[in-house]
């Protein structure tokens, strides 16, 4: 299946790029979500036409992303969870557990913008964490894990 870009994806090209995508991919995540068009000669004219528009939107969010970048990163959360006594936790901390750490100092992310990949985190310490708020725009935080009083 053959579809135009409307906007960047991550892995697969930039706006106005034409790409051939499995038929599934296409038709259940593309096409809904707005981010390609089906490549008709029609609608290949009507994306060059809308091109510099379609560039300067992502231009804004590239730009609103940075800025969110500039408040995140560096950040230093702290995060109490109970752990024994060599300093294994009960449970783990992840992305639900850092997004609500965010949420506590008044700043807005999303789990699904958190990035563990080694995993949760299951014992005390400092440890780094990605958030990625575009395609082209990350930040770190570290996470702090202590145990509970």
């Amino acid at each position: 299946m053959n579809v135009i870009l409307l906007e960047n994806v991550e892995n697969l090209g930039g706006i106005g790029d034409m790409v051939k995508v499995k038929p599934g991919y296409g038709r259940n995540y593309l096409l809904p979500q707005g981010k390609a068009a089906l490549a008709t000669a029609k609608n290949i004219k009507a994306i060059e036409a809308r091109r510099s528009e379609l560039e300067k939107a992502a231009a804004e969010e590239v730009a609103k992303a940075q800025e969110r970048a500039k408040s995140i990163d560096g950040l230093e959360l702290v995060i109490q969870a109970n752990a024994g006594s060599e300093g294994k936790l009960f449970g783990s901390v992840g992305p639900i557990d850092i997004a609500e750490a965010f949420a506590n100092v008044q700043v807005e992310v999303e789990r699904a913008e958190v990035r563990m990949p080694d995993g949760p985190i299951h014992e005390l310490g400092d440890f780094t964490v990605g958030v990625h708020l575009h395609s082209e725009v990350n930040a770190a935080v570290t996470v702090r894990v202590v145990a509970a009083e």
